[in-house]
């Protein structure tokens, strides 16, 4: 089996594809030609030649692949990349938030390590980590939120206001300050998120995406949306009440 590699390598650009491409090869073993496009002339010229929009481009054994991305599916090799849905953003967020909740319990000699003060820390440590997805970009966020948000819809200050209030919620719970003012919010917000998610997916049967991790994230309205609203909920009446 023999590969040639076409990719661009230019002064001011070296494709991060390409490298990947070289990599994968490498890692299967095939020998191939590095050929490299460098300059915007070569690169128009090939991309005439052979009628694609795009570079890298791999041809194995005279056949063309097509990018590094089709080289991927080609070798069947697991792929990081977001497709049109993922929770990969949302896995990330909730599996730091849970390391950083066991490893605060473990230094922290005053705290005691069972299943409340745990699920206490990481639930606070995920609901800011959330919140700070969200103040990434705001307009975005609420662009996204109000698609579903019932409240959010008809008062579009609260799209704003809401990964403010998160943030408070999940620092009051860390700190133990204003427990009963946060935790009320927390009932309130997670129960017209609660009430929203399902009301879109379940009765309305829309395809939406969930603006839980930012307002341009792959996250499937869903099941996930509906459990972090649930989570939320259950917090807030757990802070009123102790």
């Amino acid at each position: 089996m023999h590969a040639e590699v076409y990719r661009m390598v230019t002064p001011d650009h070296l494709c991060p594809f390409g490298l990947k491409t070289k990599y994968l090869l490498n890692k299967k073993g095939i020998a191939f030609e590095d050929h490299q496009l460098r300059n915007r002339q070569e690169i128009d010229d090939f991309k005439d030649e052979y009628q694609v929009k795009t570079t890298p481009q791999i041809f194995i054994d005279g056949k063309r692949i097509g990018g590094y991305d089709d080289l991927e599916k080609y070798f069947g090799s697991f792929s990081l990349k977001q497709g049109e849905k993922s929770y990969q953003p949302i896995i990330a967020v909730f599996g730091a938030s849970l390391l950083i909740a066991i490893g605060v319990i473990i230094s922290n000699q005053s705290l005691i390590f069972n299943f409340q003060n745990l699920l206490n820390t990481f639930v606070a440590f995920a609901m800011m980590m959330l919140a700070s997805l969200k103040f990434r970009d705001l307009f975005s966020f609420s662009n996204n939120f109000i698609t579903y948000d019932l409240l959010g819809r008809h008062w579009i200050p609260y799209s704003y206001l809401f990964p403010v209030f998160e943030f408070l919620i999940g620092f009051s719970m860390l700190t133990g300050i204003g427990q009963v003012i946060f935790g009320s919010f927390g009932v309130f917000m997670g129960m017209i998120g609660m009430i929203s998610v399902y009301k879109a997916v379940y009765i309305e049967k829309r395809d939406l995406k969930c603006a839980c991790v930012g307002g341009n994230s792959n996250v499937p309205l869903g099941a996930i949306s509906m459990l972090e609203n649930i989570i939320m909920f259950a917090m807030g009446a757990w802070m009123i009440s102790t």
